[in-house]
C-alpha cells in the first residue's frame, strides 16, 4: 500500500483532503500533517513514499520542506500544490518537486499525478536499470555550460545579454545554437546571426537542453564508430521530433518540457554508443535482423532500454522531472495514466511521426491510434502528419539549396 503524506498550515484544507480522498483509503495509507515542521518531523520517524504539499505555508514552506525531504529522503515522490496567483512560485518549486498541480485539485487529478511520479520513480530505481547504469561504469558529470546557465538563470537580476554572454563562451554552443535556430525545423522567416537573438527565440529551457545534447555528443565523439549509428541521422532525427512537437500548440507549462524531451529523447543512444559499445552494437543488429523496433529488442536482451538510461541521466544532470518522464517513457506512454494530451503522449507522438516521415521504408512501429482516442485528439492527428511531412518536405530544400 502506497504511503502518502499530506501537508498544509490550513486544518480546513487537510480536512477537505481527508473527505476528498475518503475512496482511496483502499489504495493508500494518508496521514495529514499541519505544517512544513511537523511534516519533516514526521518523515525522520515514519517512512513514506508520497509527500504532497501546499506551497505557501509560514515557517517552513512547501519548497524548503520538499528541499530537506530531497536531501534526508530522497527515495521519497515529491508533489506540491499551488494557485494559479503563486505560478511564478511554484515553477521555481518545480525544480525539487517530482509534479506541480494547480488547486483546485481533484481526486482523480491528484492520483493520476501520484501514479505517474511513482511509476517513475519505480522505474529509475529499479533492478534492471540500476545494473545496466552499473556495467556503464561513472555517467559524465553535468556540463559546465550547463551548470553555468542553470546559476544565471538563477539569479533574477540576470538579462538575455547575461544569458547570451554565458553561451558565447563555448564555439561549439554557440554554433548549435545558431545552427538549431536557423533549421528548417524552426521555420523561421529570416536568418538569425546573433547568439542573443537566438537565445531569445529558444527560450531558456529549450537552450539549457540544447547545452545537454551537445555535451552527449561530445561523450559520444571519443566512441568507436558503430555499424548502423549515424551521428549525423540521430542529431537530425532528434531535431525533427523537437520541430514536430512544437506544432502541437500546447499549453506554455506542457510545451517547453515536450519540445525538450523531444529534442533529447534519445540521448539514452548516445550513451551507450561511449559507455557500452558493445552491447548497443548487438541491439542494433538484432533489431535489423528481427525488424523489430530497437527499445524491444533491448527490452528483451537487457530488461532496460535507451529511454531509461536517458533518462535516468537527465534526471542525474538535473533536468525536470516532466522531461525525464517524459523521455522515459517516450516509446510506451501506455505505462502511466493521463488525464490530456500531456508532454509523455506529445513525445511518443512527435518521435513516432518523425520515423514515418522520414524513413517510411524502414516500417516504423505504428502510432497508437486507441490512446489518441481516448485522450479526444484523434482527429487531429491528420493535421500533425502534414505538418510533419512539410517540416521534412522543407529541411530537404534547405538541404539542396546549400548543396
Amino acid at each position: 500500500m502506497t504511503r502518502i503524506l499530506f501537508v498544509d498550515d490550513e486544518p480546513k484544507v487537510l480536512d477537505g483532503l481527508r473527505r476528498l480522498l475518503r475512496p482511496q483509503r483502499i489504495q493508500w495509507d494518508m496521514s495529514f500533517v499541519q505544517g512544513g515542521e511537523a511534516a519533516l518531523a514526521l518523515l525522520e520517524q515514519t517512512p513514506f513514499d508520497v509527500i504532497v504539499c501546499d506551497l505557501k505555508m509560514p515557517g517552513m514552506d512547501g519548497t524548503a520542506l520538499l528541499e530537506c525531504a530531497r536531501e534526508r529522503h530522497p527515495q521519497v515522490v515529491r508533489i506540491v500544490l499551488s494557485e494559479y496567483a503563486d505560478l511564478e512560485a511554484a515553477f521555481r518549486a518545480a525544480q525539487v518537486a517530482h509534479q506541480l498541480l494547480l488547486k483546485p485539485c481533484d481526486a482523480e487529478m491528484l492520483r493520476v499525478a501520484i501514479d505517474r511520479a511513482c511509476s517513475l520513480q519505480s522505474i529509475l530505481t529499479g533492478e534492471a536499470l540500476a545494473g545496466m547504469v552499473g556495467a556503464l561504469g561513472e555517467l559524465p558529470s553535468a556540463p559546465r555550460l550547463y551548470i553555468a546557465l542553470t546559476q544565471a538563470l538563477a539569479d533574477p537580476d540576470s538579462s538575455m545579454e547575461d544569458i547570451a554572454a554565458v553561451v558565447e563562451q563555448d564555439v561549439a554552443i554557440s554554433a548549435k545554437v545558431l545552427q538549431l535556430v536557423n533549421s528548417a525545423f524552426f521555420g523561421l522567416s529570416r536568418n538569425v546571426s546573433s547568439v542573443k537573438h537566438a537565445v531569445s527565440y529558444l527560450g531558456v529551457n529549450i537552450l539549457q537542453s540544447l547545452v545537454i545534447s551537445v555535451e552527449a555528443f561530445r561523450i559520444f565523439s571519443g566512441a568507436d564508430e558503430i555499424e548502423g549509428f549515424s551521428i549525423d541521422d540521430f542529431e537530425g532525427h532528434s531535431q525533427l521530433t523537437a520541430g514536430i512537437a512544437r506544432k502541437f500548440e500546447l499549453p506554455e507549462h506542457l510545451a517547453e518540457p515536450a519540445v525538450v524531451a523531444s529534442l533529447l529523447h534519445d540521448v539514452g543512444k548516445l550513451v551507450l554508443a561511449a559507455r557500452s559499445p558493445g552491447r548497443f552494437q548487438e541491439a542494433l543488429r538484432a533489431a535489423r535482423k528481427t525488424r523489430q523496433p530497437l527499445y524491444q529488442v533491448e527490452t528483451a536482451l537487457y530488461d532496460v532500454t535507451h529511454a531509461e538510461i536517458g533518462a535516468y541521466l537527465l534526471g542525474l544532470w538535473g533536468l525536470p522531472t516532466a522531461v525525464t518522464e517524459a523521455v522515459a517513457h517516450h516509446h510506451a506512454p501506455g505505462r502511466v495514466p493521463h488525464q490530456g494530451f500531456d508532454a509523455v503522449v506529445a513525445v511518443y507522438v512527435a518521435n513516432t511521426l518523425a520515423h514515418h516521415v522520414s524513413a517510411p521504408a524502414l516500417q516504423p512501429e505504428p502510432l497508437n491510434v486507441e490512446l489518441l482516442g481516448s485522450l479526444g485528439v484523434a482527429d487531429r492527428y491528420p493535421a500533425w502528419q502534414e505538418a510533419a511531412q512539410q517540416l521534412v518536405s522543407r529541411a530537404a530544400e534547405v538541404s539542396h539549396a546549400g548543396g
